[in-house]
């Protein structure tokens, strides 16, 4: 009866490789072949003989490389990524780290193309060298043969670590602009401000009235009949006035939620949105 057999070694993650391949030979066992899995130890490294009697393809081989490469992408792929944080990116401390890991990881797992890409690669490597050879170590083949995956890690980290500069830098930003209003004395209660569809910001007092662009004339650099066309202009503007309240109100056009989002970061409790006044009938 025809035999084929396949020697996979780790030094890591033993107990989840033997149990994986155990899991993914024996389905074969009910396409009627026999399924025969030996372990040996052998400095530091495991080593898992598996042998599959009575078929002349090289099922076995296909069936491995499918269970090494979820391996791969679900299990080592998060060691590989904090093994690369860790040793290039060894200036942040453990904290830093650990959200920059947190980042690459949002990164694959929100696109599933990258996640598929990544799983092909891999695949097609496996089944490449496994059609070829009967031994396998599953660390020195990640280190020697899956180079462009690393490489596609390490492209995946740097963008990691530029979020999490951008997203440190901008909360930065948010307690600075947070200090500049706590600081000041209001010069209005309520800013009532509409978008409207070209994207011009206006702004109105508690009495519907525009506001006075005295408040603004030391600090704004472009303001026209009370219109605002953009959003750091606006969010320079309200900085300015300091008000004890801002209202968002429906417009022509519809306020981006990223901008909305900063203002009630800096202006924390005094942010609230109109479900429909005067104000919003009149630009409607």
């Amino acid at each position: 009866m025809p035999q084929q057999c396949i020697s996979i070694g780790t030094a890591s993650q033993q107990d989840l490789v033997k149990q994986e391949l155990s899991r993914g030979l024996k389905s074969l066992q009910h396409e009627g072949l026999s399924v025969n899995l030996q372990e040996d130890q052998t400095n530091g490294f495991t080593f898992l003989d598996c042998c599959v009697s009575g078929h002349t393809e090289p099922i076995i081989s296909h069936r491995v490389a499918g269970v090494i490469t979820n391996l791969i992408v679900n299990n080592w792929q998060d060691i590989l990524l904090k093994d690369i944080i860790r040793e290039n990116y060894y200036y942040f401390d453990e904290d830093e780290k650990g959200a920059i890991y947190d980042y690459a990881q949002k990164k694959i797992n929100l696109n599933d193309k990258i996640k598929e890409r990544y799983r092909l690669v891999i695949l097609h490597k496996l089944t490449e060298y496994l059609s070829a050879n009967n031994n396998l170590v599953i660390d020195g083949f990640i280190r020697f043969r899956l180079k462009d995956y690393i490489d596609q890690l390490y492209d995946v980290a740097d963008q990691a670590v530029d979020d999490f500069l951008m997203e440190r830098e901008y909360k930065e930003f948010i307690e600075l602009l947070r200090y500049f209003v706590e600081i000041q004395e209001p010069k209005a209660d309520l800013v009532n401000v509409v978008l409207q569809n070209d994207g011009v910001f206006k702004l109105y007092d508690e009495k519907n009235q525009p506001i006075n662009s005295d408040y603004l004339r030391d600090f704004m650099i472009d303001l026209v009949e009370n219109e605002i066309n953009y959003e750091d202009l606006l969010i320079s503007a309200l900085i300015t006035i300091a008000p004890r309240e801002v209202k968002f109100h429906s417009g022509t056009g519809e306020m981006p939620s990223s901008i909305v989002n900063t203002i009630k970061s800096v202006f924390v409790g005094r942010v609230s949105k109109c479900s429909g006044c005067s104000i919003c009938k009149k630009h409607q």
